[in-house]
């Protein structure tokens, strides 16, 4: 119980009886119940989709989506996307670039690189048909906090000294990973059938290249591009469901 209400004490502003999120050893255990809040945090999107569907238009829902999701982890992914913009669009050595990210303070590419996840995702929700928008509504924060993990047990930290994400390498297995694969795959399945797993698919293949450059920039991962990672899956999970009605035999969910 511990270890779950560490991974909902760190992805989520929801205030906890007891909250144990600043455990070190409940966060690093925390890593297997990461797709339970992001189903968690799905469920109450998708229940948002629904009900303000049913009395506002389609663009204002979207946006309220959007800052429903953004609000739900107090903004701390979409700050870690800032942070390796800056960071990444530096042109800057490893050490530097470490340094940039660790600044507290937002920088040119970190703002735009902030208005564009934010468009995007605006974007492309307000392009589902109403029926349709609980799916993305549920999958987008399964995808984002399922590649935390699978980031995690795959990539090496990238800091010599301790970090946000430090914690969590302490818990970080192969077994999370598959695990956080199993819950993705499973659900994108249910809830929008061969649409679902071909965005699944192309969300692992995108976190996948992320992971490279990553590696080829600092030599492995941070909190903050973690953060980034979860960002953007989010994103490429709205757009590759948005742009199956091209291909008619995978039953778009957009037609």
């Amino acid at each position: 119980m511990d270890r779950f209400l560490a991974a909902v004490g760190f992805l989520t502003i929801l205030p906890l009886p007891g909250r144990t999120g600043t455990d070190e050893q409940a966060l690093a255990g925390s890593l297997w119940f990461f797709p339970i809040v992001g189903l968690l945090i799905g469920a109450l999107a998708a229940s948002a989709a629904w009900l303000l569907g049913a009395i506002l238009p389609l663009p204002v829902v979207a946006v309220l989506l959007v800052l429903i999701l953004l609000a739900a982890s107090g903004g701390l992914h979409m700050d870690g996307l800032a942070d390796t913009a800056d960071g990444f669009f530096s042109a800057r050595p490893r050490e530097r670039i470490l340094a940039i990210m660790r600044d507290s303070r937002v920088g040119a590419m970190g703002v735009m690189a902030i208005v564009l996840t934010l468009a995007l995702k605006i974007a492309a929700l307000a392009s589902f048909p109403i029926e349709n928008l609980w799916i993305p509504a549920l999958l987008m924060p399964l995808a984002g906090r399922c590649v935390l993990v699978l980031l995690t047990a795959i990539q090496p930290y990238a800091r010599s000294e301790g970090g946000l994400a430090t914690p969590f390498y302490a818990g970080a297995a192969k077994p999370s990973a598959a695990w956080a694969l199993t819950v993705f795959t499973v659900t994108a399945w249910l809830v929008a059938g061969p649409a679902g797993l071909v965005a699944m698919a192309g969300v692992m293949v995108g976190s996948l290249l992320f992971t490279v450059h990553c590696k080829h920039k600092i030599g492995g991962a941070t909190g903050d591009t973690l953060g980034a990672a979860c960002e953007l899956a989010e994103t490429l999970t709205a757009l590759l469901l948005l742009a199956q009605p091209a291909l008619p035999h995978l039953g778009g969910i957009c037609r």
